[in-house]
């Protein structure tokens, strides 16, 4: 089992920056994928970024260009810098994990609001 744990949300102005971190324990081995998603209220979980164990990312449209997601050299730990954030940013970020051989796992979320 794998249990996640997000930090780093909270209330920034438009423009500014935020520093997500998610840490996994438990059984950690064999951790393929790990990413962030977000969602709004009334609207649809999306991807924002995910990176794989060879250091491949994938970030949606959005936030290609102000995102950076990251992780450790143990790949428990993941990272996602959001820098000129706008409004439309404004989410719950959720931490994703994917196992190798197939299971998936989701933290609790973090809040993250852009607003003057």
């Amino acid at each position: 089992q794998v249990q996640l744990v997000e930090s780093g949300g909270g209330l920034v102005q438009p423009g500014g920056s935020l520093r997500l971190s998610c840490t996994a324990s438990g059984s950690i081995l064999n951790i393929s994928v790990m990413g962030w998603y977000r969602q709004a209220p009334g609207k649809q979980r999306e991807l924002v970024a995910t990176i794989t164990s060879s250091g491949r990312t994938i970030y949606a449209d959005s936030v290609k260009g102000r995102f950076t997601i990251s992780r450790d050299g143990a790949k428990n730990t993941v990272f996602l810098q959001m820098n000129s954030l706008k409004p439309e940013d404004t989410a719950k970020y959720y931490c994703n994990v994917k196992k190798s051989y197939g299971p998936e796992y989701w933290g609790q979320g973090t809040q993250v609001t852009v607003s003057s």
